[in-house]
């Protein structure tokens, strides 16, 4: 007998539960719960993923509702996957969803540490809180970290260190109590172009505010349109990648839709695809191995 494909099953499970609690629905009018009514290629993509999906008739929920679900769903799926690539990525790893976790900040993490002070200091000068704003300010909504090892660990196989060498290293629990920021997941339900804009500000403060490494910077979405997806996907390198919630059914989708003259969308969509800019949420976990 077969053992079970873990990804396969809980990218699976991703989609049972998306439909169970009500974030992929489908209204009376036939029009999918990720998709913009006012839309027609939106309306007609999504509609055709979510049958794919098997997703039942019911109401909308309320956008900031859908996205927090979304958020934790998506939390479920890496915990449920990466931490289990130990053969590929050993190491003790933890995913947080910040927006659930008012105790877990950016600066609990040792690249932005520093962050905290300055919020401090900001607070207390009026002309630096004039001149800098808030664009220190960096709130992912998934965070991965890796805990940092004791020397019994890192000595494990070979004395590698002792009291007089690596002396800084941040993975050394011995110099940094913190977590290590390894990756930064921004989740959007759907995108609109105002909105999806605003990971690539986060991306850029991640990128900007750090000390040490800059940590995975990727973006989750169940967004249906092409060119949506393009307003991200596309442009420069600040975001690593955008992963879909189900790209094989998008590409499906996309292809049924536009076969009778929407070309342009399959075109589109395949640039992204075969330019690696876009993928599916299950090739997330390896990503992360990398």
């Amino acid at each position: 007998m077969k053992s079970k494909i873990i990804f396969a099953e809980a990218r699976k499970q991703f989609h049972r539960s998306l439909v169970k609690r009500g974030v992929l629905v489908v209204d009376k009018s036939g029009v999918a719960s990720n998709s913009d009514k006012d839309n027609r290629p939106s309306c007609a993509i999504g509609g055709l993923i979510a049958k794919r999906l098997c997703a039942g008739e019911g109401a909308k929920l309320p956008a900031q509702t859908a996205g927090s679900i979304f958020e934790e769903l998506v939390c479920e799926f890496l915990n449920a996957t990466f931490p289990k690539l130990q053969n590929l990525r050993p190491g003790k790893w933890n995913v947080f969803n910040l927006g659930n976790n008012n105790a877990v900040k950016t600066s609990s993490f040792v690249q932005y540490e520093h962050l905290a002070h300055l919020a401090k200091v900001i607070r207390s000068d009026s002309q630096l809180a004039t001149m800098l704003g808030n664009d220190y300010v960096i709130a992912p909504d998934i965070v991965v970290s890796r805990t940092p090892c004791d020397d019994n660990e890192i000595n494990d196989i070979a004395r590698f260190v002792d009291d007089n060498v690596a002396l800084r290293s941040d993975l050394r629990l011995k110099n940094n109590p913190l977590e290590i920021m390894h990756a930064s997941v921004s989740v959007k339900w759907t995108m609109r172009s105002d909105r999806s804009q605003n990971s690539r500000t986060e991306a850029l403060n991640l990128i900007r505010n750090r000390k040490g490494r800059t940590p995975h910077i990727v973006v989750v979405t169940g967004e249906p349109l092409p060119s949506r997806l393009a307003s991200l996907a596309l442009g420069t390198g600040d975001l690593d990648c955008i992963y879909h919630f189900a790209l094989q059914e998008l590409i499906q989708s996309v292809h049924e839709y536009g076969k009778d003259g929407r070309e342009d969308l399959i075109e589109q969509l395949d640039t992204m695809v075969e330019g690696k800019r876009l993928k599916d949420i299950s090739d997330l976990p390896l990503d992360l191995a990398c």
